[in-house]
Order: C-alpha cells, then sequence, then structure tokens
C-alpha cells in the first residue's frame, strides 16, 4: 500500500458481509480504478488490528452473534474510533450500522454497547421483520438520486440531534420507527439498512464516498450504463403491485 493510493478499508467479512455486502468494496475499489486512481483495498478480518490510516471503510451486515462479537472486538481493539478522529469515511450496513451507534439489542437480549460513531440507539422491534424492496428520497442536502435497496432486519433505530436521516422512505420500513426516516449521517459516518450491495444498486453514493475522501466537488464521469440498468430493474419491480 503506498503512501499516495487511497487506502480502501473492508471490515471484518468474516463476521459482517451478508447479503452480498462484500459487494459495497468491490463497486468503490472498481469505480476508483474506473478514474485511474490509485487504489488499495485491505480486507480486515476479526483477529487483525484496524489500521487508522485508511481512507474509507465499509462495514457490512450480519446475523445476531457474529454482530456482537463484532462490536466487542471493534471497541477493544480502538483503531476505527482513531481513524474517524482522523477525518476518515465511514459507510455501515445493517448489522453495521447498530454498531456505529450507542447501543443495540445483542443475540442474548442484552444492551450491547456500540462505537457511539452515529448518534444513534438501536433496539429490537416487536412486530412483523421488515423484509422486502425499499426506495427512499435521499436527503437533498446530499444531492442524490432516490435510493434503492433491500431490507431484511428486526431493529427499530431511533435517531438523536446530532444524526441526520440519510433517506426518507417511499416504499419500505427503513429504520423501523415509523416516521419514514431511512439510515442516518453525520459529516463522515453513513449508516444504512440497505442491501442490494447497496452500491451497486446506488454508486452515486460510492462516488460520495471517494469525493469525501479526496475531498473534492467532482469526480471524472464513468460508463454507468450496468449500473443504470441494474437500478432501472430493481425500482420497476418494486414499484409494481404485490
Amino acid at each position: 500500500m503506498s503512501d499516495n493510493s487511497l487506502r480502501l478499508v473492508w471490515i471484518y467479512p468474516d463476521l459482517l458481509s451478508t447479503y452480498g455486502d462484500q459487494g459495497n468494496a468491490l463497486v468503490v475499489e472498481r469505480r476508483a480504478r474506473q478514474r485511474r486512481l490509485d487504489v488499495a483495498r485491505l480486507d480486515v478480518r476479526s483477529d487483525q488490528p484496524i489500521p487508522t490510516s485508511g481512507d474509507i471503510y465499509l462495514i457490512g451486515g450480519g446475523e445476531d452473534r457474529p454482530q456482537r462479537l463484532a462490536a466487542e472486538r471493534l471497541r477493544r481493539d480502538g483503531g476505527l474510533y482513531r481513524a474517524v478522529e482522523n477525518g476518515a469515511i465511514v459507510f455501515s450496513v445493517c448489522a453495521g450500522y447498530q454498531i456505529l451507534g450507542h447501543e443495540f439489542v445483542n443475540d442474548l437480549g442484552q444492551r450491547e454497547p456500540g462505537l457511539g460513531l452515529l448518534d444513534v440507539v438501536s433496539v429490537r422491534g416487536e412486530g412483523e421483520r421488515c423484509v422486502g424492496d425499499v426506495l427512499a428520497d435521499i436527503d437533498p442536502r446530499l444531492g442524490l438520486p432516490q435510493l434503492t435497496g433491500f431490507e431484511n432486519h428486526q431493529g427499530v433505530t431511533h435517531l438523536g440531534p446530532t444524526a441526520r436521516p440519510l433517506a426518507q422512505v417511499r416504499l419500505g420500513r427503513g429504520n423501523g420507527t415509523g416516521d419514514g426516516t431511512e439510515g442516518a449521517y453525520n459529516d463522515t459516518v453513513f449508516g444504512t439498512y440497505m442491501h442490494g450491495p447497496v452500491l451497486a444498486r446506488n454508486p452515486l453514493i460510492a462516488d460520495m464516498l471517494l469525493k469525501l475522501a479526496l475531498d473534492v466537488n467532482a469526480l471524472p464521469p464513468v460508463d454507468d450504463r450496468w449500473y443504470e440498468a441494474l437500478r432501472t430493474e430493481r425500482i420497476a419491480s418494486a414499484e409494481q403491485p404485490a
């Protein structure tokens, strides 16, 4: 990994990579390379230390017990805290999203401390699981098109005053709070319940992460025909009557 590389870190693929979430790392890496950026990707397993010099960190979803183990190891390691303090960008999905909050309910039914990198608290919902396609309008401040993804979770995530909703759902449940919110973000840390992989369905979110990491306002255009075909198909499918 050269000092000039864009450093992409995929956290705990052995614990947190359900529903193809590793595809998010592939998409960010691919879209960087399409711009001829020098990118170095590091997959960090749960028995390895988290590097603090990364530019973009990605965390996927997982089952309840792996989620607890991941949270325990991330708290003990401390590397992700220091990376965020250094200005790193973090994008998390589902179980990873809950881990970045203040606390969540673990597989033992107990309140598990999170990392506190997002001002959110997650509890376990008492109704039906949130399962199915989601369409949502992303916060206009981010300047991104409609969000498309797939949710499968029992969580209910409440946002605190310093967390902004990533999107407002048009179809689906999102954070499960009944207020129409989906995901959360602050200046450098993002969380969502969307699988898909979500960055394959929403490549401009991947581009946003790259722009934040590089501190630029724009990137050279790339061929988006494959992504747009996927987006169009998934949005049309979601909008069809059940």
